[in-house]
């Protein structure tokens, strides 16, 4: 049936509320790529936008196969599996959904900051297993307020948590590729540096090989046994197998994750131990926030077929 609703390709499943939008106004092809080769090579020369959510992977040889493509619409603010080198070269300009998702994430890591000291799932459990009228109350735990908090990556969300943390009463340090003038927090040159100063240390810089396993072995170490390690980045900022050891050999105090490499995919070293608390990937897991970034992404799909400007290109492709 002919139609003259703009062709996308869909390369990841979307909300539904992002969904039907999507489904209202283009014909979409979801994952036509994956799915059905034949039938994509013969639509491809129509598509001229791609939309999927934060963890979308658009390489280089998916975009050269669209002569047509101009545009990746990214719902989340992460783009890390979006080749923005080759869609400079290719002429692609990609958006993303930053700010809408600041105060969520934010919200998220100082949770899991409470979840990891105060062990706040642990005693949901003590209550629920009877272990509270059997054996009494639970051991103390650690106090957050007042600790020395540091953030690796100093970006809108960093900031966020940031002032989260201000209210905390937690003297705040960071680090990140260069220092912030106009911030009045303590500025370490790397990773090991900051987290041998900190209690907390929360991971907000994006993915991507740049990052990849900053926080290893001596980063971990360097925290040391009285720390907490935060992520709410990218699984692939941590180097897993060196927080497990982490974990088991109490080289530090405990985690809060959201994010895993390869997940859903999560190793199952980490469901054996006490000392971590583990998130399927919410950080903006909320329905308000979630209908803000579909709308921004949606709205940047709009002004591109309206031949008006886009309203939040990525860095790399300004």
């Amino acid at each position: 049936m002919s139609t003259n609703k703009p062709d996308v390709l869909l390369v990841m499943p979307l909300p539904p509320y992002a969904r039907a939008q999507i489904d209202s106004l283009y014909t979409v092809h979801d994952r036509t790529h994956q799915t059905d080769p034949q039938a994509f090579a013969g639509v491809a020369s129509k598509i001229r936008a791609i939309v999927g959510s934060g963890e979308a992977k658009v390489p280089r040889t998916l975009m050269a196969q669209m002569p047509n493509l101009k545009m990746v619409s990214v719902i989340g603010v992460g783009y890390d599996g979006v080749d923005t080198a080759a869609a400079n070269d290719l002429g692609i300009k990609v958006t993303h959904t930053p700010d809408v998702l600041n105060d969520d994430v934010a919200d998220l890591a100082l949770g899991l900051m409470l979840c990891a000291a105060r062990r706040l799932p642990q005693a949901d459990q003590y209550v629920r297993q009877g272990q509270w009228l059997a054996k009494g109350p639970m051991a103390l735990q650690r106090k957050v307020s007042g600790s020395r908090v540091g953030i690796v990556g100093m970006g809108r969300i960093g900031k966020t948590i940031a002032k989260r943390c201000a209210a905390f009463d937690m003297p705040i340090s960071y680090t990140a590729r260069s220092a912030k003038s106009d911030l009045p927090f303590t500025f370490y040159t790397t990773a090991k540096e900051l987290a041998a100063n900190v209690d907390f240390l929360v991971v907000i810089t994006p993915g991507g090989a740049a990052t990849k396993g900053m926080i290893n072995a001596e980063v971990l170490a360097a925290l040391g046994k009285d720390g907490y390690l935060i992520n709410v980045a990218r699984g692939t900022v941590v180097d897993q197998t060196a927080l497990i050891h982490a974990l088991q050999n109490k080289t530090i105090a405990g985690a809060g994750l959201d994010v895993f490499d390869g997940e859903p995919n999560v190793p199952e070293a980490f469901f054996a131990l006490d000392n971590v608390t583990l998130l399927p990937h919410v950080g903006s897991a909320t329905t308000d926030t979630r209908k803000a970034m579909a709308d921004l992404a949606l709205l940047n799909l709009a002004n591109f077929y309206a031949g008006k400007p886009l309203v939040t290109v990525v860095p790399e492709c300004q």
